[in-house]
């Protein structure tokens, strides 16, 4: 796998397939970026599982902290990798001694190491370095054109006002508890027109 460059089809195949989602480096902060990240997918549906040892014992939006990824207890989907660089090798490490690996691998902006996507390719897990599953999330489904950034998905159509529990193109629902009675009412009367 080119680790430069991933096609759409190839990140759409694992935001659609995975549905848990373990955070290493997760963080109760609500400005620090795994926040962000973890409060999003969250939203859209994603049973996900925050990791970091100094927070065990806590919660992070209603869901329990784990010190590690084999206190977890149970197989996952997908690992999110919120660490720098140096450390995500011993994360994949970890992970790849569960008795059940993950699926995919995903490393955040920022966040690369080859020879831990090496050794995770080699034992059949995808990997996906130096992206944010939020931002892909909303590319790909259109949700991010809505706040006025170039999604780089060429279509003739606009997409469509995003609503409370609304199916976009990942098949999941959009912006959990944020949606508005008047711009429900907006989409509802910009659609009825067609």
């Amino acid at each position: 796998m080119n680790h430069d460059s991933y096609p759409d089809s190839y990140i759409r195949e694992i935001l659609t397939s995975v549905k848990s989602i373990a955070m290493a480096g997760a963080s109760s902060t609500n400005v620090r970026p795994s926040y962000f990240v973890f409060k999003y997918l969250l939203e859209r549906g994603y049973d996900m599982i925050p990791v970091n040892p100094g927070q065990a014992g806590k919660s992070l939006l209603g869901k329990p902290f784990v010190a590690s990824l084999a206190d977890i207890g149970r197989p996952f989907d997908m690992l999110d990798i919120f660490r720098n660089s140096d450390a995500a090798a011993a994360v994949v490490d970890e992970a790849l001694a569960l008795p059940t690996k993950p699926k995919v691998i995903w490393m955040q902006l920022g966040v690369r190491s080859d020879a831990a996507a090496a050794k995770a390719e080699a034992a059949g897990l995808k990997v996906v370095m130096n992206r944010c599953p939020k931002i892909e999330y909303g590319r790909l489904s259109s949700e991010i054109q809505w706040v006025g950034v170039n999604s780089r998905t060429l279509s003739s159509k606009r997409a469509p006002i995003p609503t409370g529990n609304m199916r976009l193109s990942l098949h999941r629902a959009s912006i959990g508890g944020g949606a508005t009675a008047a711009a429900d009412r907006a989409a509802k009367d910009k659609n009825d027109v067609s």
